[in-house]
């Protein structure tokens, strides 16, 4: 990132309100865990393109500690999230926020490997929204699994699609396993971009967000 770049992503971030309460908190742990969460500006922007569709029924491919669940459940206090992730000790931590924050009758968390928990989330289809954000090399996979549960006219939103960059340089990097990711998100980027039953665009906030609209 050049140094215009730099501060204009800085002058959108400082126009963001913070976050105040629990997802201040959820915030602070990311940060001093090392847990990824949604960038502030990725995070901002996904939550307004929700407030403008209003969903009812969302699903989100990692859930992680309920940072962005939460997010999403409080802009929408009428909508359903179903969120998938694998990793026990995440899934706990997303169910005591649930909890706490007396969103817990309006999320359904499959705790399981996304690759695997088609077939349950397929009970609670259709869905206006699905949100991904799991492993990077495995977007493909997840859209082809989860695709036909979202009813047209809704949105698919896929985070971190520009990881850091990689995906717009020439000269790969050195790590086979970033390498591989970026190629599987190079190829994902250009489906999504060029499947005639979507509607995509690729916005430049946060670590990149793909918006997809199924016609």
């Amino acid at each position: 990132m050049d140094h215009q770049q730099t501060k204009t992503s800085d002058y959108l971030h400082s126009l963001l309100p913070e976050q105040v309460g629990l997802l201040r908190e959820l915030e602070e742990k990311a940060r001093a865990e090392g847990i990824p969460i949604m960038d502030p500006e990725g995070m901002h922007t996904l939550v307004t393109l929700l407030g403008i569709h209003k969903p009812s029924r969302i699903l989100e491919i990692g859930t992680a500690i309920g940072y962005s669940g939460l997010r999403m459940l409080s802009a929408l206090p009428d909508a359903h999230l179903v969120t998938i992730e694998r990793d026990a000790e995440r899934a706990e931590t997303a169910r005591a926020v649930f909890e706490r924050s007396g969103t817990e009758e309006r999320v359904t968390l499959l705790e399981a490997d996304a690759l695997e928990a088609a077939p349950r989330a397929a009970a609670y289809a259709p869905f206006d929204v699905l949100f991904i954000d799991a492993a990077k090399g495995q977007y493909e996979k997840y859209f082809q699994m989860y695709e036909p549960l979202l009813q047209h006219g809704g949105l698919i939103l896929s985070d971190n699609v520009l990881f850091k960059g990689f995906v717009a340089e020439e000269q790969m990097p050195e790590s086979r396993r970033i390498r591989s990711m970026t190629k599987r998100l190079q190829a994902f980027n250009e489906m999504m971009m060029q499947d005639p039953r979507f509607d995509s665009t690729l916005l430049p906030v946060g670590d990149g967000l793909m918006v997809s609209r199924k016609k």
